[in-house]
């Protein structure tokens, strides 16, 4: 069975820092690239970052470019999102996912896999 667990969110303040990650199990995702996106209450889910499947490459939603910092360790099958100057606007849930090809796409149809999501509150 195919998992993506997500940890790391929380409450903190603006200004504060949070890292998130996103453990897989039941395959390995080294040919794939992986994503996070975010969802606040009443809105869709959006694209916040992606990495290509060998790591080299990174894509970031112009609202978190300079803030937000995606990584992946693919020998833990492990993937994170260290999020610095965190804003009242980052608030939602974060989801992480696995894409079906090797590069980025910034649409949801791109990624097959998906996490339960984990709460990112940012307070002002």
């Amino acid at each position: 069975q195919v998992q993506l667990v997500e940890s790391g969110g929380g409450l903190v303040q603006a200004g504060g820092s949070l890292r998130l990650s996103c453990a897989a199990s039941g395959r390995t995702f080294s040919s794939n690239a992986m994503g996070w996106f975010r969802q606040a209450p009443g809105k869709e889910r959006g694209f916040v970052a992606g990495i290509v499947a060998s790591g080299g490459r990174t894509v970031y939603a112009d609202s978190v470019k300079g803030r937000f910092t995606v990584s992946r360790d693919n020998a833990k099958n492990t993937v994170y999102l260290q999020m610095n100057s965190l804003k009242p606007e980052d608030t939602a849930v974060y989801y992480c996912a696995a894409g079906r090809g090797v590069q980025v796409v910034t649409f949801n149809w791109a990624y097959n896999y998906w996490g339960q999501g984990t709460q990112v509150t940012v307070s002002s």
